[in-house]
């Protein structure tokens, strides 16, 4: 039995990928390995968002190369965003690469891998292929590699958003939402397995259903996936402002396993950068939303990214950004410099700001931010909370650690839990009630309490 070890870079909806190449591999009689030395195949599957993503990935090719020209490995995979942005480059720059495939082309995971297969006479599918039809469905095997009671699911591929900062649409497609019927099986498969917390994904998941003809879909999918047996939190992630309907949030605030949580990228607050972003709206416009959205459903936790440094973005730009932040006071927050990406209309526009200013204008922001961050948290002192018991802290050995419902996993901060009554002992996937005695920045401490 061959063995196939997995490299995978970026995002989670790149993560769901590779675990239903995995998936497919199993299926097909490989055996999949965490140790790529160990590995007779490597599978690199790629990001090609932003530069620093781009370089991770490039470096993750050539350890995989070095792994094939000194150690066991005999095959080289690289799949993912890279390979659809720069295959042509690819294919000339990295010889020792078996087999490129891009984000339409899953399905020939096991093809590519098997050493019979002259990998170099595959089509090369053209960049911005708005044909793209690939989804993922319920009868897809899956390996997760997520702790066993948390899985990302899918809901939609592909986005038509013009944002002139992004080169997803070139390398994802059209946009296009899986059936409402596939995820719900896909949801309660996974609720058989022991996962207790689904997190809904897309480039876009407000707009899910629509393609399909459908109003308030992602209202009416978190309602249906919300109610399935053994499913504790429905989370999702990448909300678009304008298509955050009442529905939406309205099943939030009425059904007890939907997560009170938007995740809603808004880039920016200025409407002379939003306009330049091709995103439009103006800071009133999002207060609005933001108002709606807390009003509609109380407790709600709230997490957003910005860039800084948008070609063309003014001192009095930033301010307003600023302005914007301190007023609305959101729970979580990241933000990024702008870079150039290859192929985008934000690459062809003037004006370009210092690469300093923009990591001056970031770090700002995210001082601001921490004051804000913190002082939440501190507010929740002396409150207990439910918690989603994830077991060993991954920063010390001497303590635990979970989530609150406010707390996505990877991109935000955690519980910190010192202590617990004796002889009790929560296994990772448990709900605990955590009194909580400490707030830091991103994260609070306390102990479990019976």
């Amino acid at each position: 039995m061959k063995k196939v070890g997995f490299v995978s870079l970026g995002c989670s909806k790149n993560l769901v990928d590779s675990e239903v190449m995995m998936g497919k591999l199993r299926q097909s009689g490989y055996e999949i390995t965490t140790n790529p030395e160990e590995a007779d195949t490597l599978v690199v599957n790629t990001c090609g968002f932003i530069d620093a993503a781009k370089k991770e990935s490039i470096d993750a090719i050539i350890d995989a190369a070095r792994l094939k020209s000194e150690g066991n490995c005999q095959r080289l995979v690289v799949a993912g965003c890279l390979t659809e942005r720069y295959q042509n480059e690819l294919r000339t720059e990295l010889p020792e690469v078996d087999a490129f495939i891009g984000t339409n082309q899953i399905d020939l995971i096991t093809e590519v891998c098997d050493s019979r297969t002259n990998t170099r006479a595959l089509p090369v599918i053209p960049m911005g292929n708005k044909s793209a039809t690939y989804l993922y469905d319920d009868e897809a095997p899956r390996v997760l590699t997520t702790p066993g009671y948390t899985a990302y699911v899918k809901i939609a591929e592909g986005c038509d958003r013009p944002c002139a900062f992004c080169a997803i649409p070139i390398m994802r497609g059209s946009y296009r939402s899986r059936r409402f019927g596939s995820v719900v099986n896909e949801v309660q498969q996974l609720a058989s397995q022991g996962v207790k917390e689904v997190v809904l994904i897309a480039q876009d998941s407000t707009r899910y259903g629509e393609d399909l003809g459908q109003k308030d879909g992602l209202a009416s999918l978190l309602r249906e996936l919300a109610r399935v047996d053994g499913i504790e939190w429905v989370r999702v992630m990448y909300a678009y402002p304008t298509h955050v309907s009442d529905a939406f949030l309205d099943v939030m605030a009425e059904e007890p396993h939907a997560v009170k949580y938007l995740d809603i990228p808004l880039q920016h607050a200025s409407p002379h950068v939003l306009k330049a972003m091709r995103r439009g709206g103006t800071r009133a416009g999002l207060e609005r939303l933001l108002e709606r959205a807390r009003r509609r459903v109380p407790g709600i936790a709230i997490r957003t990214t910005f860039i800084t440094g948008f070609p063309g973005e003014t001192k009095e730009d930033f301010e307003e950004l600023v302005a914007f932040i301190r007023n609305v006071e959101f729970d979580r927050v990241g933000v990024f410099t702008y870079s150039d990406e290859d192929d985008t209309h934000a690459q062809t526009l003037t004006g370009k700001v210092d690469e300093t200013i923009a990591m001056r204008r970031r770090a700002h922001l995210m001082k601001e931010q921490a004051k804000i961050s913190q002082r939440k948290n501190r507010a929740r002192i002396n409150h207990t909370t439910r918690v989603l018991f994830e077991g060993t802290a991954t920063e010390s050995d001497l303590l635990w650690q979970g989530r609150t419902e406010g707390q996505a996993p990877e991109v935000d901060g955690c519980v910190l839990i010192n202590d617990a009554p004796e002889n009790f002992n929560p296994a990772p996937g448990d709900f605990v009630n955590v009194h909580i005695t400490e707030a830091h920045e991103h994260d609070l401490v306390g102990h479990i309490i019976g």
